[in-house]
């Protein structure tokens, strides 16, 4: 372990290529599993002979283990070494996708599944946590997204192949190999948060629990709805009778437009601020779930993913750089990223129970709805950081 860990925490200059990099590289593994979830649960479905609904109710479990530590760390995270965190969280990846290679029996991949997300839970909030504190969080968590996106992209795409050539065995067997690779990457990240927040962080001023709390439950709508539409991409694209390989490019040219969304982010956000760039962001989003609605034709499959990538991937630097402006030590950061797996994890299950008695409107309509009342939900929270980010401009004028 102390090969890994490396050098003091005063060796790290959270600031610097090497320590963005790492960050990155470790930020991508976490979501690993997740950002492939409609070509996961497609073959959990034809390869492991399962149906949507385990299908769902496995990636469910999945972002479960996810939550927990998230929310776990919100209370723990300050009293550990983060780079010795990071490793034990990289070593519980790596093992959950390697036994998951052996198995296809549904129950025994529920329990997999949910020990595999603890340790991508611990990921994603440790890695969005050290990107917070950082001198341009907009910026920096748009090359996040923008790195998650592709590789995404590229894994949508030879998904298909890759399951008819080594099967969902030799698909788990990558993901396990990408997640022990984060291990060489541990000895460049910051140890904790308290010596960098200070000095890379301006004052800023206090913000009324009840607004932070009106964000927090908005970033848990908007997330909930995106674990509603990402686990059955795939599987709505088939059941419109559009081939599998013809949705693995639409979903693949989908995650190259959501890189343009994220990088697009961090340009707009110096001219037009946050508040209406995230609200409309939002708000187009819903449109194009509702695309997806009733008959779909190939045209209108391809117009709402496209839609749906492009614009989930431009609002996300926005609300995390938002928390981030929250409180300068990282600590609302954390509690965003909870309300992101809490989301994430509730979506599967919320689409796998609906699906179970209804059909696949009645789970996209609901996300649809949950999309629309997360703007609503966000906008006090970005008018406040909006005023607050003004008062502070003028006082050091």
């Amino acid at each position: 372990m102390k090969w890994f860990i490396g050098n003091t925490p005063q060796d790290v200059q959270l600031n610097s290529r090497l320590s963005i990099g790492a960050i990155i590289y470790v930020a991508v593994i976490a979501p690993c599993v997740f950002i492939l979830q409609p070509g996961y649960v497609q073959g959990l479905v034809d390869y492991l002979n399962l149906t949507d609904v385990q299908a769902g109710y496995i990636a469910s479990r999945e972002m479960l283990g996810l939550a927990i530590t998230t929310i776990a760390l919100n209370f723990t995270a300050h009293r550990f070494d983060w780079r010795k965190l990071t490793a034990l969280f990289l070593i519980i990846c790596a093992a959950g996708n390697f036994l998951s290679m052996s198995t296809s029996d549904y129950n025994t991949l529920l329990q997999l599944r949910l020990f595999t997300g603890l340790g991508s839970g611990g990921l994603m909030s440790l890695t969005f946590t050290m990107m917070g504190l950082t001198r341009h969080p907009d910026r920096n968590f748009g090359f996040i997204i923008a790195f998650v996106l592709t590789y995404g992209a590229l894994g949508l795409w030879i998904m298909p192949t890759a399951f008819q050539t080594v099967g969902m065995a030799g698909v788990m067997m990558f993901f396990g190999v990408f997640c022990a690779s984060g291990l060489l990457f541990v000895r460049l990240l910051p140890a904790s948060g308290q010596q960098h927040a200070a000095a890379d962080h301006p004052a800023t001023p206090a913000y009324a629990l009840p607004v932070i709390l009106l964000t927090l439950l908005a970033i848990l709508g908007y997330n909930t709805a995106i674990g509603i539409v990402w686990t059955y991409l795939f599987l709505i694209g088939m059941e419109a009778q559009i081939t599998e390989q013809t949705v693995a490019n639409v979903l693949f040219i989908s995650q190259i437009i959501g890189i343009v969304g994220a990088l697009g982010a961090s340009v707009l956000q110096l001219q037009f601020g946050r508040t209406w760039p995230l609200f409309l962001g939002i708000l187009g989003i819903a449109m194009g779930i509702y695309c997806l609605l009733g008959e779909i034709a190939l045209f209108h499959y391809v117009l709402g993913v496209f839609l749906f990538n492009l614009l989930w991937n431009y609002t996300m630097p926005y609300y995390l750089g938002a928390l981030a402006d929250f409180e300068p030590t990282g600590k609302v950061v954390v509690m965003g990223i909870s309300m992101q797996a809490t989301g994430v994890a509730l979506g599967p299950y919320l689409a796998a129970t609906i699906l179970a008695r209804s059909n696949y409107d009645t789970v996209y309509m609901v996300a649809t709805i949950l999309f629309t009342a997360s703007a609503f939900l966000l906008l006090p929270g970005l008018r406040v950081l909006s005023a607050g980010s003004d008062t502070t401009r003028k006082g050091s004028g």
